[in-house]
């Protein structure tokens, strides 16, 4: 005899058939190793990158060396949480519906956008980018529109993708992340401000004052621009690989 548990991601619907007498051990694991997955998350992102901890990983790899690991770190810890979500329990919170696909779908293309105008750009306000000893506050960039690009690229992600996904497991995920990615701009700026002191007032309110006349650099935008199509075509093609859900599949009819 058998029974059948249901994961559901958007349009997506997989199914997968286990016996009566293994199921509600099954359904067990599954949510502990969610749980495991969003301890481990939450460890890495409190302890990690406070100290003690911080300042002697920093001293052994360097701080770009510190960087790149924790980087990769944080994406395979993202890439656990997404596939337990998915093998999580289907608990519906809300009916899925055939608009709902069109949300993540669309807003992932300014996601990628935000996130390529952020990466590596100077940016002495948040993480994510590099020189920042280059900021110049007559040319910010994209921090003249947000301090954190990357954490409100991430902000967007989760809410986009909350919409199409009203199962328990998916919400507790992405709506975590959306709350994570606003607090983590307060956190973020109370730590620069006790870091940087007086310039953190300083280059905020020079910002503030620019002008907006000084030369634009087309060709920088163009590609990062470039970069950001690239990067969403990619997410796309890759999706089924590391999510188990074909983003474009579930736009047809």
């Amino acid at each position: 005899m058998t029974i059948r548990v249901m994961y559901i991601d958007g349009a997506a619907r997989l199914r997968k058939r286990v016996p009566v007498e293994s199921a509600p051990a099954m359904l067990s694991l599954n949510w502990l190793n969610f749980i495991a997955a969003f301890l481990v998350f939450f460890a890495s992102h409190m302890v990690l990158v406070r100290p003690p901890i911080r300042p002697l990983l920093v001293a052994f790899l360097s701080p770009r060396g510190f960087s790149l690991c924790y980087s990769l770190l944080s994406l395979g810890i993202l890439w656990w949480l997404i596939v337990a979500a998915r093998d999580a329990p289907y608990v519906a919170l809300w009916p899925w519906e055939t608009w709902q696909t069109y949300v993540p779908v669309l807003m992932m293309l300014p996601v990628c956008l935000i996130i390529a105008f952020g990466i590596g750009a100077p940016n002495p306000f948040s993480f994510g980018g590099r020189h920042n000893n280059r900021f110049d506050p007559e040319r910010p960039g994209i921090v003249g529109l947000t301090r954190h690009p990357i954490l409100v690229a991430a902000f967007l992600w989760s809410v986009a993708h909350v919409v199409p996904n009203g199962d328990l497991a998916h919400v507790i995920l992405f709506g975590t992340f959306a709350v994570f990615s606003l607090a983590g701009m307060k956190l973020i700026d109370r730590r620069k401000q006790r870091e940087m002191g007086n310039t953190w007032n300083c280059l905020l309110a020079d910002m503030k004052r620019s002008s907006s006349v000084a030369p634009v650099n087309w060709q920088a935008i163009l590609f990062r621009a470039t970069a950001g199509f690239v990067l969403y075509i990619v997410l796309a093609v890759a999706h089924p690989l590391f999510a188990g859900v074909d983003p474009v599949a579930t736009l047809m009819p």
